[in-house]
């Protein structure tokens, strides 16, 4: 039997409830196991080797009649399935009675909490199309009241995933084995958790975020080609916004990451409207500055999540957090009123979004400690208040050594999901080999901790114990899936639509790394290697060229292509090429 034979081709939920219209086809694929043992008379264990969300078929051997119960576990403890796991994780058990050997689909009630379809407080959880029977995620099957035993072709797992998923797509590999299995952990986490047709939480809710989805969507740019998944989730989040203050300036992350990744302003042109709620410009106070009453700064102010994470922070009225997301998203506004034509109005989110930057510098940033303060009226300096302006662009040039140097200090201080700016703000400023020893530390707070725990898809938190009612299927604590190949391999973006890209690999501590990232134009190709010099050959789609910059290597004195010297500038401890690339190309650093 193949790994993964299709069983049903494409549905696209619109069977299930209305709001389903919004999800993207997904398709149940029939997997074999990995193995089946007995590990107790009577007892049959089945493993499949990663978590998946799905239910089973089985064909009943020769002679079985009668009860069979079957239990389904996420979790595994002393050779056998946890049948009381902590939090969320998962545990069903279903009762058949079989007669025959005709093939029986296995499934589990369903759960009330993540099938639930809205109370006026609570969105509606997505619903799978009911002809699948329910679904959910496990990886071990214990089956009693089978007898004879079971063979591998009478047991097939069918696991949801997207119709469209390449698994050639993208790929990632370097000299750090760790970094490679974080980066296979975190690829197949994206694959996993779109199970729903739309990115979701997790399996507690079943429930789209708006910070979730856009970290599932950088994700899912960089290990499948596919923007279906994001537009949907996102027309879905403008019907069903969540609550925390910081979520609704990500929809505008959406959008912006949208056009750049696509240039289509045909699908903006509607939306764009919308996206200005969700800038926070109406809480805005006379300096300009976003302002928090009681009940924001009890509930709505998030800074991270859970509340554990977030570093001591001291809410304020003017919080620091809350206005780096509002001038972000003023920002990105301007690039969306030009995609759509609209020029006077990116004029003027740019110009607010300047006027508030000013604001923002002048009173939440401490001259003298070379920090920004949580919040006016409060002299607590969290990790959450200087990597956030660090991430969105908002530290001015000669502020930002000290900022990474407070950074530095401070480690992995904040939540998986607040992980994704921290270290986008530390690969960004030079600080590439601190952010690659956060990913691969020690200890519980990385994504080397979750494969020691033997996890194949990632973690709602670091550990159960900083969120005892976690669940163990959360796509926002992937963001290697995306960091890597965007900082590490260095492949972005520079015109929407990938018109032109920016390659601009950071090495940290690696010798080596090499990979392949999809885009709308074809897939691009990095292979580089660091030594005595620094060498790259990058392959680019038809009709794409590419800004390039290299990391000097010590004592180097120019760049060469193809063993020709070419013009290039040394900025920052970096070589830029005067001119852009196309096609393929090998360059060294010497």
């Amino acid at each position: 039997m193949p790994h993964r034979k299709k069983i049903l081709t494409s549905v696209v939920f619109l069977i299930a409830g209305l709001h389903l219209a919004y999800a993207a086809p997904v398709e149940l694929n029939g997997q074999p196991p990995v193995s089946i043992t007995e590990p107790a008379p009577g007892i049959i264990l089945v493993d499949f080797g990663k978590v998946a969300f799905g239910n089973l078929m089985l064909t009943p051997p020769n002679g079985a009649s009668g009860k069979v119960t079957v239990h389904f576990g996420e979790d595994f403890d002393k050779g056998r399935i946890n049948r009381k796991p902590p939090g969320t994780v998962r545990y069903a058990t279903a009762e058949i009675h079989v007669a025959g050997t005709d093939p029986v689909i296995i499934a589990p009630p369903a759960d009330a909490r993540n099938t639930q379809q809205g109370d006026g407080k609570t969105p509606p959880a997505i619903l799978t199309p009911p002809e699948w029977g329910v679904i959910l995620p496990f990886r071990w099957v214990e089956i009693e009241g089978l007898p004879g035993g079971l063979n591998a072709d009478q047991i097939v797992r069918r696991a949801a995933f997207p119709a469209d998923w390449d698994e050639e797509a993208s790929s990632f590999s370097s000299s750090d084995e760790t970094l490679n299995r974080i980066w296979d952990l975190c690829k197949y986490t994206i694959k996993a958790t779109a199970f729903a047709g739309v990115y979701v939480d997790g399996d507690r809710e079943r429930i789209p975020y708006e910070a979730d989805s856009y970290l599932n969507q950088l994700s899912h740019y960089y290990t499948s080609d596919d923007t279906g998944f994001a537009r949907r989730t996102y027309d879905y989040l403008m019907n069903y916004a969540t609550w925390p203050t910081e979520w609704a300036p990500h929809m505008i992350f959406i959008a912006h990451a949208d056009w750049m990744r696509t240039g289509d302003s045909k699908w903006l042109a509607p939306r764009y409207e919308a996206l200005k709620k969700k800038t926070l410009s109406d809480r805005a106070g006379d300096d300009g500055l976003v302002k928090s009453n009681a009940a924001q700064i009890k509930k709505g102010d998030i800074v991270d999540w859970p509340h554990t994470e977030r570093d001591k922070f001291v809410f304020t009225e003017t919080n620091t957090v809350v206005n780096a997301f509002h001038i972000k998203a003023l920002r990105d506004m301007a690039d969306l009123a030009e995609a759509v034509g609209k020029k006077g109005e990116a004029e003027g989110f740019r110009k607010m979004a300047g006027e508030k930057h000013a604001v923002f510098q002048e009173k939440l940033f401490d001259e003298k400690r070379g920090v920004y303060r949580d919040g006016i009226g409060t002299d607590h300096a969290s990790a959450h208040a200087n990597f956030f302006p660090l991430a969105f662009g908002l530290v001015p040039a000669g502020k930002r050594d000290g900022v990474v140097a407070f950074l530095r200090k401070k480690g992995m201080a904040c939540s998986v999901y607040a992980a994704q700016y921290l270290l986008e703000g530390l690969f960004n400023n030079g600080a590439a080999d601190k952010a690659m020893e956060l990913i691969t530390a020690d200890g519980d707070r990385s994504w080397k901790h979750m494969l020691n725990t033997g996890t194949t898809i990632t973690y709602e938190a670091w550990d159960q114990k900083y969120k005892p009612n976690q669940d163990w299927n959360h796509a926002w604590g992937a963001a290697p899936a995306n960091l890597l190949p965007r900082f590490t391999l260095g492949v972005r973006p520079l015109i929407p639509g990938w018109e032109k890209a920016h390659i601009s690999p950071n090495p940290g501590y690696l010798e080596y790394a090499k990979g392949k990232v999809p885009t709308p134009r074809g897939a691009i190709t990095v292979d580089w290697k660091k030594a005595a010099t620094f060498s790259i050959s990058i392959t680019l789609p038809e009709g794409m060229a590419a800004k390039v910059d290299l990391p000097a290597a010590a004592g180097s004195t120019g760049v060469f292509i193809g063993g020709k010297k070419a013009e290039a500038t040394l900025e920052n401890s970096r070589w830029v090429l005067k001119d852009e690339i196309s096609g393929t190309a090998t360059i060294e650093v010497k």
